[in-house]
C-alpha cells in the first residue's frame, strides 16, 4: 500500500509539473542590451521605462497567449559588454528578439543575430551603417544621415551659418556623423573648418575648447553622448565659447536639459506629435505621464515601439499557428511593412530601417521646444 501511495504521489507531481509547463508554454522572454552602469547609464531609465510600459500594455491586452517579459543585460554602452550580453540572451535564454542601443554595440552584436536568426532592433544608435547589418537587424529610429541632413540646411538658410566645427567621439557613431557632415555640406555655402575627435572616456575639454575658439566657427556640432556630452557643453561655455551649439537625438536627456549652459542648444530627433489622439500614442503618453510624472522622450517612445512591434508581430504569428521565432518575425515584418506605433504609422524599408519627419528642437530648460519640422 505504501508503494502504491508513493507511486500515486509521484504520478501526481509529474502531472502537476506537466500542467505547469503547459500553462507557461505561451510565455515569451525577449532580450535587451542597455547601459545599466557606466557613463551612459542615464539612458537605461529613459529607454527601459518605455520598453517596460509596452510589456505592461501587451500583457494587459493579452496580445500574446502567455506573458511577455524582458531579460536585461548591461551593455555599459560598450561593444565587448554588448557581445557578452547578446551571447547570454541568445545562447542561454534563447530569445527570438533583442533590443539594442548605441552604434558600436549594435554593430558588434549584429553578426550573432544574423548567425542565430535572432532579430536585433535598435532604438538608440544612429550610425548610418546600421542600415547595412543584414535582414535580422532593424532600426526603429531614423539614422544620423537623416538627422544631419535635416539640420545643416536649416542652419545655413535660416541662421546664416557658414563655418562649422565638429567635435566627435572617436567611435563608429562619431566617424559616421563626420562623413555625413562632409557629404551634406558639399555644394552648399557651409564649410567644415575643423573636425576634432575625442576618446570615449575623455572628460576634460579645455584643450579642445581652445582649438574650437581658434577655428572661429558659426556653429559647433557635438557628436557625443551621455555624461561626456554634458561635460563638453558645460566646459565649452565655461571656456568662453558663445557660438551656437548643435547636436543630435542623444542630447535629449535630463542631464543635458537641466544644464543652464545648454540653454539654446539645438538638436534633432524624429518628429512625434505628443498631442496626437490616435489610440496607441494617447495611451502611451497618458500612461507614461501617470506612471512617471513627466513627459516621455523620443528614446522612450522608440523602445516602447520596439517592444510593441514585437507584440503585434507575435500576435499575428500566433493567430497563424506559427512559432514566434526570429525567422518568422522577420517574414511577418516584411509581409506587413506598416504598423501603428506610438507617434503614428511607421513603414519599414526593405533594409529594416524607418524614415520619418525630423524635428529641430531647442533646449529651453523645460524639456525642449520644437522650432521646425523637416519632411524628408
Amino acid at each position: 500500500m505504501k508503494k502504491l501511495k508513493c507511486m500515486l504521489a509521484i504520478g501526481g507531481m509529474a502531472a502537476l509539473t506537466s500542467w505547469g509547463s503547459q500553462a507557461l508554454a505561451g510565455d515569451i522572454t525577449i532580450g535587451a542590451l542597455l547601459p545599466m552602469s557606466g557613463p551612459s547609464a542615464m539612458y537605461y531609465d529613459i529607454m527601459g521605462s518605455g520598453a517596460n510600459l509596452a510589456v505592461e500594455h501587451i500583457n494587459a491586452d493579452n496580445l500574446i497567449n502567455g506573458k511577455l517579459s524582458i531579460q536585461y543585460e548591461d551593455s555599459q554602452g560598450l561593444p565587448q559588454q554588448g557581445v557578452i550580453g547578446m551571447n547570454k540572451v541568445v545562447n542561454v535564454t534563447k530569445v527570438p528578439y533583442v533590443l539594442s542601443a548605441f552604434t558600436g554595440v549594435s554593430k558588434a552584436i549584429s553578426s550573432i543575430g544574423s548567425r542565430t536568426k535572432t532579430v536585433a532592433i535598435n532604438g538608440g544608435g544612429v550610425g548610418p551603417d546600421l542600415a547595412e547589418l543584414g535582414p535580422y537587424f532593424w532600426n526603429i529610429i531614423p539614422l544620423a544621415n537623416f538627422e544631419v541632413k535635416a539640420i545643416l540646411p536649416y542652419l545655413i538658410k535660416e541662421r546664416g551659418a557658414k563655418r562649422f566645427v565638429l567635435v566627435y567621439v572617436d567611435d563608429p557613431l562619431g566617424a559616421a556623423i563626420q562623413a555625413e557632415m562632409k557629404e551634406t555640406l558639399a555644394g552648399t555655402e557651409g564649410k567644415l573648418v575643423e573636425a576634432l575627435s575625442v576618446p570615449v572616456s575623455t572628460q576634460q575639454f579645455s584643450g579642445i575648447a581652445a582649438r574650437v575658439r581658434a577655428a572661429n566657427p558659426d556653429v559647433i556640432y557635438i557628436a557625443s553622448y551621455g555624461a561626456q556630452q554634458a561635460q563638453i557643453i558645460k566646459q565649452f561655455r565655461d571656456n568662453g565659447i558663445t557660438q551656437q551649439l548643435v547636436s543630435y537625438s542623444a542630447l535629449s536627456i535630463p542631464e543635458v536639459h537641466s544644464l543652464p549652459e545648454a540653454l539654446g542648444t539645438l538638436y534633432t530627433s524624429q518628429s512625434i506629435d505628443w498631442q496626437s489622439t490616435d489610440p496607441v500614442t494617447k495611451r502611451f503618453v497618458d500612461d507614461y505621464k501617470a506612471k512617471h510624472g513627466k513627459m516621455p522622450t523620443t528614446f522612450t517612445a522608440n523602445y516602447y515601439n520596439a517592444v510593441w512591434l514585437f507584440g503585434l508581430l507575435a500576435n499575428e504569428l500566433e493567430k497563424q499557428g506559427k512559432p514566434v521565432t526570429g525567422e518568422n518575425l522577420l517574414a511577418q515584418r516584411i509581409a506587413t511593412k506598416t504598423f501603428q506605433l506610438a507617434g503614428g504609422k511607421v513603414t519599414f524599408a526593405d533594409n529594416g530601417t524607418v524614415v520619418s519627419p525630423m524635428q529641430i528642437s531647442e533646449v529651453d530648460g523645460s524639456g525642449g521646444k520644437v522650432i521646425s519640422v523637416v519632411n524628408q
